[in-house]
């Protein structure tokens, strides 16, 4: 696959964060039509050179996320707004409410000064792993979470059912995955997984393979 060097993951990012301002400003001073079109309302067809900045603007953006996209399908996380996409190109071929990682800290008892932080990771990653009916196997910070001991016996730790029918990994065991929580969706509520909803997750398993980029930010 081709990747991304930082320099170019944060052009994408940039411009990702920049079209969604410059379509703030353009939905203040016209709007947006359903196509992602600038339009001018009428009061506001007096400001003609501020519109057709805009305009450009935007037209300059849509331009540098399709050239700087990568070649083929890849993933989106918008971490801030609990979103994920998936897009050929500028394409999005799916967009999903999503819940990605809440940020709190758990002390580690048996190791002073250490703790796990519950974020979701941010950069470029890939698909590495792509599960079937997965079983969790539950860490030691799920058992201190809930006040119990950390059991030694491996086969306590595993809870089938709890990830959905798919896990699909980037990284340092984090996954894209299902949810028994589908209420929490749209909420930053996880351990640094990104889940989704079970229809959501069937179509990214259908639209990635090993090695599709994965985005987040």
């Amino acid at each position: 696959m081709k990747r991304f060097s930082a320099t170019r993951l944060k052009i994408v990012r940039g411009a990702f964060l920049a079209l969604g301002v410059t379509l703030a400003l353009a939905a203040c001073q016209g709007g947006v039509s359903r196509d992602g079109e600038v339009r001018a309302s009428e009061p506001e067809q007096k400001q003609g050179p501020r519109i057709e900045q805009l305009r450009a603007r935007h037209a300059a953006l849509q331009r540098q996320l399709s050239q700087r996209a990568p070649d083929g399908t890849y993933i989106i996380v918008d971490t801030a707004r609990n979103r994920l996409y998936v897009k050929r190109r500028e394409v999005v071929l799916l967009t999903a409410i999503a819940s990605t990682g809440s940020g709190t800290i758990l002390d580690n008892p048996d190791r002073p000064g250490a703790q796990w932080v519950f974020d979701t990771p941010r950069g470029e990653f890939a698909i590495q792993s792509k599960l079937a009916n997965p079983v969790w196997v539950k860490p030691d910070w799920a058992f201190l979470e809930e006040g119990l001991d950390v059991p030694t016996d491996p086969l306590q730790r595993l809870e089938p059912g709890m990830l959905g029918e798919y896990a699909l990994g980037f990284g340092s065991g984090y996954f894209i995955h299902g949810t028994l929580y589908t209420r929490l969706l749209g909420k930053n509520v996880t351990h640094g997984c990104i889940r989704l909803n079970d229809e959501d997750l069937r179509a990214v398993h259908r639209l990635s393979r090993i090695g599709t980029p994965v985005i987040i930010f």
